[in-house]
């Protein structure tokens, strides 16, 4: 399939010009001011004028297949491939989480099977190491040889999902011998069981008590404690979901001494704050995911720190949930918030959030806009420059954005498979009106024509 994407304003991290993009199979084959189109006469013309031309979004934190909590996570790789690429993202990184009992291996093929063969767009995965022993560290290397080449560790969900300071120590050490990153949940869990308790115990048990169980100090004592593991060892880390800005403060501190380690908000933190999940009527559980949202003073630190580049990238954690018959297990009286499945779902709208929130009210510009969604992405989890950017030879995963669109969120419209949506009643400024992936259209007049079992494993090398 040859494609000629003509007219449209190329936006990279560093780049911004008016150029024709000739597409041929799977990859960018040319890039030109002016490409004729009579050369290629079974080509599809897409007039990209006045639009943007951005490479193809990276969500590097997504949970589709997900047992937490006594129960699962609605989206599968239908419902979330389709909606990622509605929304930009034409990759995504989900994490695996097996439980403690589980071997590592088994369980990488369980969730890759999940997404061969359904995935619309491409697929790479975090492993998660929920317990270190000789038989995991032996599945480890086989998984890091497979081209996933990075490790998912909590610092939380103690007795569940959580690792001991000495599985911890494991980690970073495997990691730094094979090169590969190891990304991260801060929080401390004994802290956040103490609080729980306490709150519970006195009859603290809606969802608006989920962020003073885990509060601001709870999460930077988090980051430092990791950090503090990555200087030890050597490893690569990066931490996922940064809330508030004694976390950030906490891993800058440590990138000063020189630990190598990058930063990841979610779009939730920079457009929701704590009021929500203290809606009345149980209305709140639809906002509870950990790290809580904070108090909004919060927020224009983190957009501070998203525009300056010491937050690198905003992923969504999409974690989706219904709220009818699963948010509902944490419902007093007969439960509480510690049953509340955490999560948000998200991954359709990050890129128009973030846009309307930060492009179109100059916080950020475009080329940040590009580097927070695909870019450093790319990069720090070894897909740069198949996917990342635009330039021949690389992945013909684009984003024609139309700037002028305007509209509103709604569970009404949306593709996620829940039964409500965070955002619901936000005006937004900007859409994806055609996505490829792979040189194939996927979304056309920001409507899905894209085909279930498209998507790939992306092969990752080790990040820069």
């Amino acid at each position: 399939m040859t494609i000629l994407i003509k007219n449209g304003t190329i936006i990279t991290p560093d780049q911004r010009y008016v150029a024709d993009i000739l597409i041929s199979g799977e990859s960018v084959a040319r890039i030109a001011p002016s490409i004729d189109e009579s050369q290629f006469v079974d080509a599809e013309i897409i007039d990209a004028g006045g639009k943007y031309v951005f490479p193809g979004f990276i969500d590097p934190h997504v949970h589709l297949y997900l047992p937490f909590m006594g129960t699962y996570a609605k989206d599968d790789y239908d419902s979330g491939s389709r909606a990622a690429l509605l929304g930009g993202t034409t990759t995504l990184i989900e994490m695996i989480c097996p439980a403690r009992d589980d071997d590592a291996w088994e369980a990488y093929q369980l969730w890759k099977g999940k997404a061969e063969g359904l995935s619309a767009c491409d697929y790479s995965f975090h492993m998660g190491v929920t317990r270190f022993d000789e038989s995991n560290e032996i599945a480890l290397r086989r998984i890091v040889n497979d081209g996933v080449t990075s490790f998912k560790v909590f610092l939380a969900y103690k007795g569940a999902l959580g690792v001991t300071d000495d599985e911890l120590f494991e980690t970073c050490r495997l990691a730094k011998e094979l090169g590969v990153v190891v990304t991260a949940h801060c929080e401390n869990a004994d802290l956040v069981a103490r609080l729980q308790a306490q709150l519970v115990a006195a009859g603290k048990t809606g969802p608006e008590f989920h962020e003073p169980s885990r509060p601001v100090a709870v999460e930077a004592e988090g980051v430092h404690h990791f950090c503090t593991f990555l200087q030890m060892t050597g490893a690569k880390g990066y931490i996922v979901h940064t809330s508030c800005k004694d976390a950030v403060e906490a891993a800058a501190r440590f990138r000063m001494q020189g630990v190598n380690v990058e930063i990841e908000t979610v779009i939730p933190h920079l457009v929701l704050d704590k009021t929500y999940a203290e809606r009345p009527n149980f209305e709140g559980a639809k906002y509870v995911m950990s790290p809580p949202l904070r108090d909004i003073k919060h927020q224009a630190f983190l957009w501070d720190a998203v525009a300056s580049g010491m937050i690198a990238t905003v992923a969504t954690d999409h974690a989706p949930f219904d709220f009818v018959g699963q948010k509902e297990m944490g419902k007093p009286p007969t439960s509480d918030f510690t049953k509340i499945p955490n999560g948000i779902p998200s991954v359709e709208h990050r890129a128009t959030l973030l846009y309307t929130h930060g492009v179109a009210t100059g916080r950020i510009d475009l080329h940040r806009f590009v580097d927070l969604l695909s870019t450093s992405a790319a990069k720090q989890f070894g897909m740069f420059p198949n996917k990342g950017t635009i330039q021949p030879g690389c992945d013909a995963d684009l984003v024609v954005w139309d700037p002028d669109y305007r509209g509103t969120i709604s569970a009404a419209n949306h593709t996620m498979n829940t039964d409500y949506d965070g955002f619901e009643g936000f005006e937004i400024v900007g859409r994806p009106s055609l996505v490829t992936c792979r040189g194939a259209v996927s979304v056309r007049n920001s409507t899905f024509v894209g085909f279930l079992g498209h998507g790939r494993q992306v092969p990752r090398s080790l990040g820069q």
